[in-house]
């Protein structure tokens, strides 16, 4: 296009065509400035998206961590109240077991009857201590859930963090005035 603006200036019908080639000039480093400006619009899009990426895994990850102790709690009080009916139940049984024993004619302070009640008394303690035990696991297992949610969701608002760097690192040189040259 330049070449045949200069032969028609040279013919003297350039007038027009010097205009027409000035006009070209100028739109195409408008279309340039336009990219620059749409790459940097799309760099701090990336960022936004990174950040904004980040910031709602983490507020995901916490609101796990506050399911996981809503669960803990009630896991803590569902494991009391199980305890609990074990031992009345153990009770009500030991307490018809001595009846029986008296119905029998049998005195309460005899060595079989004493022999009968610490052998469920510690059946009960076994199956409480059991229950417990139970109830103490799942405790640890959520804890390490939480500990795991609450890792996860710090992870994702630091990768969002690096992301978002990283886009503003690696945008076009163009965005970098003194790296142009």
């Amino acid at each position: 296009m330049c070449e045949l603006a200069t032969m028609l200036a040279a013919v003297g019908l350039g007038g027009g065509a010097t205009a027409a080639g000035a006009t070209a000039a100028g739109a195409a480093a408008s279309a340039g400035t336009f990219g620059a400006s749409l790459a940097q619009l799309g760099t701090l899009v990336s960022i936004g998206g990174s950040l904004a990426q980040g910031y709602a895994a983490n507020r995901a990850a916490k609101q796990n961590v506050a399911l996981i102790e809503q669960q803990k709690q009630a896991e803590q009080q569902l494991n009391a109240v199980k305890d609990q009916r074990e031992r009345a139940k153990f009770s009500a049984a030991i307490s018809k077991q001595a009846a029986e024993l008296a119905g029998r004619g049998l005195q309460l302070d005899s060595p079989t009857a004493i022999y009968l009640g610490q052998y469920a008394a510690q059946e009960m303690a076994f199956n409480s201590q059991s229950i417990q035990s139970t109830g103490q696991s799942t405790q640890v297992e959520l804890t390490a859930q939480q500990q795991a949610a609450q890792a996860t969701g710090q992870m994702s608002l630091l990768r969002g963090g690096l992301s978002a760097a990283g886009s503003w690192l690696n945008r076009k040189p163009d965005a970098w005035p003194g790296l142009a040259a």
